[in-house]
């Protein structure tokens, strides 16, 4: 079972875990328990939640006890940049973060997300299981973390206070917040909508507040945050595909020794448990949004969104990276 930290516990023990090879606590007369811990950004109730709860626990059992994980979510320990910034230090071990977040310190990452490229997350997962995840690791590993697995963020939708919006013509003058990726930032550009970036953690009360009209999310998230408490009207754009990379610091590998193979076993048990809970809980939340009177479902113009992004991967095709994007690109239409 994960322990639960607060961020003041975790900064005022930071230090100590950049200074010591691990932090240990005893477990037994005779043994110690190497203990880590695990940040991520989701709402109690979300599968990342269910699936790193999880994962503590397998480790737990696998390692007999040796190696124990800390969990802290919903943002205890700041926000996803700020958590794959510990990541790098040392000062965290193990994060499920987000695509947008992580393509800052992994640029090429952002390819996954081309609008419609993927149309559910088996065929992304095949895709990261060859030469495209191979290649992503690699370029993981060169600024310090190791990818364990690939969680699913799932489809994204749009979700806005303002009108039903069926066409891209319908968000012209809307301003839609989106995380702070780049590639989704072109997207909602290139449908006509401005776009804002604020912290997920800050966007209900954004929302609320009409700072930004709108946002987009995949249901599990739109749900588990609440956020159709203050946006009416959800379009199903499907729009993109994103993952949830289970990150772990390389300073953090290198304090399991023999444990480390338990630690892979547990992130994938977990990550096929996420995977599992992230696609039966989209399928529910969409049945529970369409019995909702207090929300309205909206099903959109797909081709028209389709054409009006097809922009969007030309662009990124002339980017330094362009090579990659290609091949991911072919990767998913293969």
């Amino acid at each position: 079972m994960s322990l639960q930290i607060n961020r003041r516990f975790f900064l005022a023990t930071a230090a100590a875990a950049l200074a010591a090879p691990a932090v240990l606590s005893s477990r037994s007369a005779g043994a110690a328990a190497t203990t880590l811990t695990l940040g991520h950004g989701a709402a109690p109730g979300n599968p990342r939640t269910v699936a790193a709860a999880k994962f503590a626990e397998l480790v737990k059992q696998k390692t007999e006890g040796r190696i124990q994980i800390n969990v802290a979510g919903a943002e205890t320990l700041g926000s996803d940049a700020a958590m794959l910034t510990s990541l790098r230090t040392g000062a965290l071990d193990f994060t499920a973060n987000s695509q947008g977040a992580t393509s800052a310190i992994v640029p090429e990452l952002s390819a996954l997300g081309l609008p419609f490229l993927f149309e559910n997350t088996d065929k992304a997962v095949a895709v990261l299981n060859g030469p495209v995840g191979a290649e992503l690791n690699r370029r993981f590993e060169a600024v310090g973390v190791v990818p364990l697995d690939w969680w699913d963020n799932g489809i994204r939708h749009l979700t806005n206070s303002k009108r039903k919006v069926a066409s891209p013509a319908d968000l012209a003058g809307m301003k839609i917040r989106t995380p702070a990726d780049p590639m989704t930032i072109d997207i909602f550009q290139a449908l006509g909508a401005g776009t804002e970036q604020i912290a997920f953690g800050e966007l209900y009360i954004a929302l609320q507040q009409g700072v930004v009209d709108g946002q987009e999310n995949p249901l599990a998230n739109i749900e588990s945050s609440k956020l159709h408490e203050v946006n009416k009207y959800i379009s199903l754009t499907a729009h993109k595909w994103e993952s949830t990379p289970f990150l772990m610091s390389k300073i953090a590998q290198a304090r399991l020794g023999s444990d480390l193979e338990a630690v892979k076993a547990a992130a994938k048990e977990a990550g096929a448990l996420q995977r599992k809970l992230s696609s039966e809980k989209a399928a529910d939340v969409l049945e529970n949004f369409k019995k909702n009177a207090a929300v309205e479902v909206v099903e959109v113009d797909q081709d028209a969104f389709v054409k009006a992004t097809a922009s969007v991967a030309d662009s990124w095709k002339k980017k330094p990276f362009g090579d990659f994007v290609t091949q991911v690109e072919a990767a998913a239409r293969g």
